[in-house]
């Protein structure tokens, strides 16, 4: 594998991690906002992976063999508590407003995951330009 492909394997991770990371925290950012419908209620979002394949690389594309990138971004179907609360704003005719469906916890746990996955890809790549620079200073002598 080369050096080029390496630091693009590492680069489409960290890019992955980095949208996972961003979701997480739009998540915990609504975590507190409540609607008047489970429909219209704030869901959390998840990222979803795939792995690049060999036949999915082309000519001129930034893509490699072995990479991931981010297919879409998919909703938690949890469902929403519902809260009684008839002098919200919000709430619907029979007096509840219903919450996100975000749980905090998860949310962190899933960001810290995200972190240390990002810091792999990182450690990966540096892992590589030392090689590479070990490489060239032994034929250099």
């Amino acid at each position: 594998m080369s050096f080029e492909n390496i630091m693009s394997i590492s680069s489409a991770a960290m890019d992955a991690q980095t949208a996972r990371i961003n979701l997480a925290a739009s998540n915990v950012a609504n975590a507190d906002t409540v609607d008047s419908s489970p429909e219209k209620a704030f869901k959390a979002k998840r990222a979803v992976f795939k792995t690049v394949l060999e036949d999915q690389v082309y000519l001129g594309s930034n893509l490699v063999k072995g990479g991931v990138q981010v297919s879409g971004v998919k909703e938690d179907n949890t469902a929403n508590p519902q809260r009684y609360e008839p002098n919200h704003p919000l709430a619907n005719d029979e007096g509840f407003v219903f919450a996100s469906n975000v749980n905090v916890m998860t949310e962190m746990v899933d960001m810290k995951a995200a972190t240390r996955s990002f810091e792999s890809a990182v450690e990966a790549s540096n892992t590589a330009k030392r090689l590479m620079m070990r490489t060239i200073e032994m034929m250099q002598k």
